[in-house]
């Protein structure tokens, strides 16, 4: 296809500015073919949607209403989408990627979209993605001719919606009226040849059809024509019916033996958005029309084009096409029905077949309804346009002919057939007078670059999450141990700062530009680029990264816990962000490499590795003890099917790794600890105490007591407990059993018959399962930790710190 101005025009305003474009035009102008071309260049993320199943098969899309999870009933503009009837608010994480990370929202056939339907788009796209900006910030493409088919709005539903909106058409949304859209007239035809034909086709779009026009036009009004059947004529109604009847009287006429084609389905691919009949019933010399483009690599046959069946095999059947040379041997073709997912390595927004359904590209074409001719093009057609009922539908049916020669009309075309919208009207005179130009374009490019400037320097999401966590805090300080006001304040305190200092770097590029001289090739410009990456990367690090790094909690309340993790996470994400877009521009702020840069920092931050679940706070002594008595509380609250506080608490736990009771005379003296709770848990507890002070040489109490009416014990030689153990285990007893005859924990047991791994009594791997002991050994190495406690929240919890240990000493020794 040759280029032209607004082509071109259109194609740098979607690749190169953050503006939202209708792209309009009259039929046979291109509008398709720029979809796909779009498609296959364009720099940016897009998605391709569209309002009905067989427009979004053949525009490679999805539907609006499955990818953006819509009702198909009316959706109340000031009603939240979750309380409409239908409509599914639980997206997947590869839906909300794809929306967080795409660039361009592709909407065909955007004629036929409901105001209500646009609406509901963008409060999905503000839901996921920024919640103050028009369609959240996502740039649209709407493609489509207001003068064609319109959207289908029954009475009842017209008026639930007639107090929001104007029109049932998409210009009446409130989105796009608030979205300050370009629209883009595609003005060169290309289906037609003849200008006069073009000017009566102009007059009836504009609905101001003059008399000569038509007299020009109803001399192709032909009373009872006849069509030969050589010829391939095809019949334009208004009505399914109607089609549906011809063709069936035409095929029955025919004496030739009728065979049956039946389309193979796999996958998903609903019925909604089947191409073609899921059985094609042929005869030998029926009229058939192609209804999808020739695949393979000679492009014998294209989407409208009429033949005559010649053969009839088991896969294969031939059509014999006026002025064609050689006849076609047709075979079924595919039509994919895809889902959008993003690529595990590239992270590129990939189409990924989940359904096809395979046919003969061909239907019964004596007839076809109007409404099924919109995008065709046909040499020769006879149209019935007396039963026309809807806007568009007289200029579809006499715009999808080539030529005025080959147009026959049923009856004669008056005022009354052509049925236009005076809004409609009103709206095209409207955008026709503001189409932009090379000038609106220039400004249109440095405001976008100018915006994601701004956008990598803009701090104003560190906020909320800063806010929410000092508000936690401040509200439930009684709950949670640790160092945690300190640092967020000091965070809370440069936030503004920097804000202040980003937007008035904003004001100050924004003063230096240049309107000759894009921001990216502005010398200016990117010194001061260049030296506000190294500013704000210094500063992050030094006052947003270095405090939050500081910080440690512990709380009982699992809700605070929850609550904290995920605004630090939140942190965490939009510290990521940052540091990729100040580590990404190597030579300077391009616009090509913000996007890639933006598009990949929705996978940056959720492979980022996640902030260590703060169990430990600074200051606590015996770390390892700490971690053992932990998974003690989570073992018995297990077993008694009980809350892990309801054993002991966060804060009974911190005493007891400072004081080291060893018996339960002195546990009775840590905080949260009355005799009901001693009596129960105490001796599991103590023997934990015991053998972490033996085994790192802790000097305790002798004496133990063990009753409530003490009776003195000897005191058990240190490792004669161990070779208890040992010696029960040798007898072939499990570590289960042993803790329960000898009243102790299994993590005990663990811990005495690791000790004799070194010197081979005791096989590693009947203490750890195999998988483990290899996992582990690989793991282990390739982390950087301080001590057992910090390589062990480095790692999946599946592995118990008693695995870790044995593991650690194996491969040390």
């Amino acid at each position: 296809m040759d280029t032209n101005k607004e082509l071109e025009l259109a194609k740098d305003f979607v690749n190169n500015t953050n503006r939202s474009i209708f792209l309009t035009g009259k039929a046979g102008t291109g509008k398709t073919t720029f979809l796909h071309n779009l498609k296959k260049d364009s720099l940016k993320r897009l998605v391709v949607v569209a309002p009905t199943g067989v427009a979004a098969i053949n525009a490679k899309g999805v539907t609006i209403h499955s990818f953006f999870q819509l009702p198909f009933g009316p959706i109340l503009p000031d009603a939240e989408l979750g309380n409409s009837g239908g409509f599914n608010k639980k997206f997947s994480r590869t839906k909300i990627d794809i929306i967080k990370s795409m660039d361009l929202l592709i909407i065909d056939e955007i004629s036929m979209v409901r105001a209500d339907v646009l609406d509901a788009i963008d409060k999905t796209l503000r839901r996921y993605r920024t919640r103050d900006k028009v369609f959240g910030g996502v740039q649209v493409l709407m493609i489509g001719d207001l003068q064609q088919l319109s959207p289908v709005i029954r009475e009842n539903e017209w008026q639930l919606l007639k107090p929001y909106y104007q029109t049932g058409f998409f210009f009446s949304s409130r989105a796009y009226q608030e979205a300050n859209t370009i629209t883009i007239e595609l003005r060169h035809i290309y289906r037609q040849e003849n200008p006069k034909f073009i000017e009566i086709l102009n007059e009836i779009r504009n609905n101001t059809l003059s008399v000569a026009a038509a007299e020009e036009l109803n001399k192709r009004y032909i009373k009872d024509f006849s069509p030969d059947p050589k010829e391939g004529y095809i019949e334009l109604t208004t009505h399914n019916n109607r089609a549906e009847r011809a063709n069936s009287a035409e095929l029955e006429a025919i004496s030739s033996k009728e065979k049956r084609y039946r389309a193979k389905i796999e996958g998903k691919f609903p019925e909604f958005s089947y191409p073609n009949s899921e059985e094609v019933r042929l005869k030998v010399g029926a009229q058939v029309m192609f209804i999808k483009n020739d695949s393979s690599p000679e492009k014998r046959y294209f989407n409208g084009k009429i033949g005559k069946v010649i053969l009839l095999d088991k896969d294969e059947v031939v059509v014999g096409c006026p002025d064609d040379d050689f006849n076609i041997v047709t075979t079924p073709e595919v039509w994919e029905n895809i889902t959008y997912t993003v690529h595990p390595e590239t992270k590129a927004i990939t189409e990924d077949k989940i359904g096809s359904f395979t046919q003969m590209p061909l239907r019964l074409a004596w007839a076809i309804t109007i409404h099924k001719s919109q995008g065709l093009t046909f040499e020769k057609a006879i149209i019935d346009a007396q039963g026309a009922f809807a806007h568009g539908q007289t200029y579809v049916a006499l715009s999808r002919c080539k030529s005025l020669e080959g147009l026959v009309l049923k009856s004669k075309i008056d005022s009354n057939q052509i049925i236009n919208d005076a809004h409609v009207t009103s709206f095209n005179k409207t955008a026709e007078a503001q189409q932009p130009n090379e000038t609106i374009l220039h400004s249109a490019r440095a405001t976008f670059q100018l915006e994601g400037i701004h956008e990598i320097f803009d701090f104003y999401k560190f906020l909320f999450p800063i806010n929410r966590l000092l508000d936690v805090f401040y509200k439930n300080r009684g709950s949670i141990t640790g160092r945690i006001e300190e640092p967020l304040t000091a965070v809370k305190d440069v936030i503004p700062m920097l804000l202040k200092v980003s937007n008035g770097f904003n004001t100050q590029l924004r003063q230096i530009s240049d309107n000759d001289v894009l921001p990216e090739h502005n010398e200016t410009i990117q010194e001061r680029f260049a030296k506000a990456l190294i500013y704000f990367r210094t500063e992050i690090e030094q006052k947003v990264v270095a405090p939050i790094n500081a910080l440690s909690f512990t709380t009982d309340n699992k809700a605070i816990e929850k609550e904290i993790e995920k605004q630090l996470e939140t942190l965490d994400e939009l510290l990521t962000i940052k540091r990729s877009y100040f580590n990404g521009f190597e030579n300077g702020f391009s616009t090509q490499e913000f996007l890639e840069l933006r598009a990949k920092s929705v996978f940056l931050k959720k492979n980022a590795p996640k902030k260590a679940k703060s169990t430990i706070v600074d200051g606590t002594v015996n770390i390892e003890l700490f971690e053992l008595l932990r998974e003690l509380r989570n073992e018995i609250a297990a077993e008694n099917d009980l809350v892990h506080y309801q054993i002991f608490t966060q804060k009974a736990l911190y005493e007891i790794c400072e004081v080291l009771p060893i018996n339960k005379k002195q546990l009775l003296e840590i905080n949260g600890f009355g005799k009901v709770r001693v009596d129960k848990y105490g001796s599991q507890i103590l023997e934990v105490i015991r053998a972490y002070c033996d085994e790192n040489n802790i000097e305790t109490e002798d004496t133990i007591e063990f009753e409530e009416d003490p009776k003195p014990k000897n005191k058990i030689k240190k490792g004669d407990s161990h070779l208890t153990t040992l010696e029960l285990f040798q007898a072939g007893k499990t570590i289960f059993e042993i803790a329960q005859e000898r009243e102790l924990t299994t993590g005990t047991i663990f811990g005495h018959l690791s000790k004799f791994v070194s010197s081979g009594e005791v096989k590693v791997t009947d203490l750890i399962s195999e998988a483990h002991f290899n996992e582990l050994t690989q793991l282990i190495p390739k982390h950087k930790f301080e001590n057992l406690t910090d390589l062990k929240r480095q790692l999946d919890d599946k592995y118990s710190y008693n695995d870790i240990r044995l593991v650690l000493n194996s491969i040390t020794k």
